[in-house]
């Protein structure tokens, strides 16, 4: 569910701030890959698309069958400079972190861990749950005040609903249509899931933001051009409004905030801002460095993956 961040996600040059588009309707294809045991389509980061505001990442995870005892498995893993935002649409998961967090999260629950300078968690069978898991996984990159903050967790098991024309909208984070939820957010910002009814639907947006959708379930007509799962649409920046129909009954997720102009540089599990900051947090990580803390968990620690650059310089101390 969490990560990690290839090169063939976002090939890993210097580091860069998102190109945001006037008002459009630009349509890329999610990859698709798989996490722990976890069939997943990776909207964010493309290279077409690299951010949508602050938000740096997008994993629609499932629908797929787990046990009491097997399904993400997803052991120890750090993270730097990001918020994971995993909301789910059926199912359980355990959460635990170097916090000392051990937390079951439910469909229609929200967990948002803030790395800063750096945390480590892991996410696992919960022990009592069988059937089938579907989410979204999220990533928020950290703008520079709280990025070297330090690490926090929050659960949220009710959130705000707002009822628009033929559409029910779940505020995850920011605020929307008058509803804002109480989830921390470092940067303006909005995520929201829909549930779309047969007919069309007007959603209000802020013009100052750039947006997108990612479609989980269903066909939906954005602004009359049809996405898919497996899709996601860029809406740009400048709209008042966005127009969805459906023919059946349809599920999506509305991502938006003000364009992230500062420049990040991700791979694997940290969000940075140059290479010397990664290569020394991958060294951290591989010594055992007490930056990431330990997690409670019985699964073993996931292991580094070779650096992607050929020469890598000597790390920074007080990175």
């Amino acid at each position: 569910m969490s990560g990690p961040v290839g090169t063939a996600d976002a090939p890993p040059a210097e580091a860069g701030a998102g190109a945001v588009a006037a008002a459009c309707v630009e349509i890329t294809t999610s990859r698709l890959a798989e996490v722990g045991r976890m069939p997943v389509r990776r909207a964010l980061p493309r290279r077409e698309r690299r951010t949508v505001g602050p938000w740096c990442f997008a994993d629609h995870m499932g629908p797929a069958p787990v046990t009491e005892t097997a399904g993400l498995d997803i052991g120890p893993h750090p993270h730097t400079g990001l918020q994971t935002v995993t909301w789910l649409l059926s199912g359980e998961a355990l959460h635990r972190d170097s916090l000392g967090t051990e937390q079951l999260i439910r469909a229609g629950q929200l967990n948002l861990m803030t790395a800063g300078h750096g945390v480590a968690h892991s996410e696992e069978a919960t022990g009592h749950y069988r059937g089938m898991l579907h989410g979204i996984q999220l990533w928020v990159a950290q703008p520079e005040r709280t990025r070297r903050g330090a690490a926090a967790f929050e659960h949220h098991a009710e959130l705000p609903r707002v009822e628009l024309d033929n559409a029910v909208a779940t505020v995850l984070v920011g605020g929307f249509a008058g509803a804002a939820s109480r989830a921390r957010h470092d940067s303006p910002l909005v995520g929201v899931d829909g549930a779309l009814r047969p007919g069309s639907s007007a959603w209000p947006l802020e013009p100052a933001f750039e947006y997108a959708l990612v479609v989980v379930d269903g066909r939906v007509l954005v602004q009359g051009q049809p996405v898919q799962p497996g899709q996601l649409a860029y809406l740009g920046r400048g709209r008042d409004q966005v127009e969805l129909s459906v023919a059946d009954p349809a599920r999506v997720l509305l991502l938006g905030g003000e364009p992230f102009a500062e420049p990040i540089l991700m791979w694997w599990n940290f969000v940075a801002r140059t290479r010397e900051e990664i290569i020394t947090a991958a060294h951290q990580w591989r010594s055992e460095d007490p930056r990431f803390g330990r997690v409670d968990s019985p699964l073993p620690r996931l292991r580094l993956p070779p650096l992607p650059w050929p020469r890598t310089p000597r790390p920074s101390l007080d990175a």
